[in-house]
């Protein structure tokens, strides 16, 4: 039946021990790996969701704990949102970011069918923040009330065959898709096979990044280096099973993908996961260009200390008088995340190490190259394919263009080494000699 048997364990939150099978909530084979029709879960509302899950098993029935008394009250299920905010981890008094994240869930449509219907339906019908108090008002208790459509309440309150998740390994996990596909693996970590289900590239792109099918998947060894192999080994490190990626190739084609799953035999100590969403960092990192979706991403993608030693570099780049205008706050934060060291050390100069054969040129083709290098290594971190196409209109107008053939992207080493030319003028300016007296200083080589 594809069940998976949970083990009784304690959780130690605090001083208080709670009995881990509290946490647990059965969710239906057929939701996990739901294949998004519209809209798109972020880490958040993929959390929030399990979170509703949860507590609308454990409550049964609609109607309970009603903080108002009218008809309409009685078809939700009702949970205080501090208790929604501390299951899902977010560590923030923002009510503003989970009603957004919450309102994502009504965005999401689904499909389901089988060989009698079809139905097309949102994950929540319905959502409403209720304060008995008055919504503006410091006093009182804010409650959010829920209720799903037809064929979802079904799925949620009585699923015929489903696999037991818990919330607290949800919790610890940072990525929609490490969370995604933990579920799925979960599920098949009590299949006598120890296999999941094999698809293309194209469906577990789909089903990982949480998007509709439609979203066109990057190539296979972005997916592998960025998707598979972090969320593979943070699952592996933090939850109750382990999970090994298997490679169906036709030559040196990659045709299909599955995993492997094993339970742990003794998982550690589980101790409150610390905070993942945080509220007031997030709206930090929104100041320097980045919607919320990407700040929220990030907080998840990288320690908060990482993030505040890239923030003060930004501001330390951009306070400089003797540097060109920091025409893209964004562009340089994500720069210095992939490069703290660097970038602590010269901010506006660092590039990455360069070969014995390249020590040998003059010194400032060398700065250049470096320099270059560097910043077609922040343009191929845009993630956004129309940011990335308005640059290229830009490139297009350049010098650096002449020459330079376009038609299948920015592939060859030589149109590489041109767009990176090119932007390094756009995010620093033209190169001076102060910056190239720093270059000097450190060996004229990275």
């Amino acid at each position: 039946m594809g069940v998976a048997m949970g083990t009784k364990k304690t959780v130690k939150s605090g001083l208080i021990a709670q009995d881990s099978t509290d946490m647990e909530f059965r969710k239906t084979n057929e939701s996990i790996g739901l294949r998004v029709k519209e809209g798109k879960f972020s880490l958040l509302s993929r959390k929030l969701y399990n979170v509703l899950v949860f507590h609308a098993q454990k409550l049964k029935t609609p109607g309970q704990n009603a903080p108002i008394d009218t008809a309409a009250a009685k078809k939700y299920f009702w949970i205080p949102l501090v208790d929604v905010a501390r299951r899902a981890v977010y560590d923030s008094k923002d009510s503003e970011f989970l009603k957004q994240h919450l309102e994502e869930l009504q965005n999401i449509k689904v499909h389901m069918e089988d060989d009698r219907q079809w139905t097309s339906e949102r994950l929540i019908s319905s959502v409403k923040l209720v304060n008995p108090a008055g919504l503006g008002q410091r006093g009182g208790m804010l409650w959010i009330g829920f209720a799903f459509p037809p064929e979802v309440f079904e799925m949620v309150m009585a699923p015929n065959t489903y696999t037991k998740l818990s919330i607290y390994y949800q919790g610890l996990l940072k990525s929609v898709a490490s969370l995604a596909l933990y579920e799925i693996c979960r599920r098949y970590a009590t299949n006598p096979s120890k296999l999941t289900m094999s698809g293309s590239y194209e469906y577990w792109y789909s089903v990982l990044s949480c998007s509709p099918a439609r979203d066109e998947p990057p190539p296979y060894k972005y997916f592998k280096r960025d998707v598979l192999k972090p969320g593979i080994a943070e699952i592996n490190a933090s939850t109750d099973i382990d999970v090994e990626l298997i490679e169906h190739k036709n030559g040196r084609k990659v045709v299909g993908l599955q995993f492997h799953v094993e339970l742990k035999r003794q998982p550690g100590f589980e101790f409150a996961p610390p905070p993942v969403i945080n509220g007031e960092l997030i709206a930090e990192i929104m100041r320097y260009g980045f919607s919320q979706t990407e700040a929220a991403d990030m907080t998840v993608q990288y320690p908060e200390e990482k993030l505040r030693n890239a923030i003060s570099v930004v501001v330390a780049r951009a306070a400089s008088r003797s540097s060109p205008p920091l025409d893209s706050p964004a562009a340089y934060l994500r720069w210095a995340l992939r490069h703290p060291q660097e970038s602590l050390s010269k901010p506006s100069l660092a590039a990455p190490k360069v070969s014995r054969q390249a020590d040998e040129r003059p010194i400032m083709e060398r700065f250049l190259g470096t320099r270059g290098r560097e910043a077609f290594a922040l343009f191929d971190q845009i993630e956004k394919e129309d940011e990335q196409a308005l640059l290229l209109c830009e490139f297009k107008k350049s010098p650096y263009s002449n020459g330079i053939r376009l038609s299948k992207g920015v592939t060859t080493r030589i149109s590489q080494t041109a767009v990176g030319m090119w932007y390094a003028n756009y995010l620093w300016g033209e190169p001076n000699g102060e910056a190239l007296a720093a270059f000097v200083e450190m060996g004229g080589r990275r």
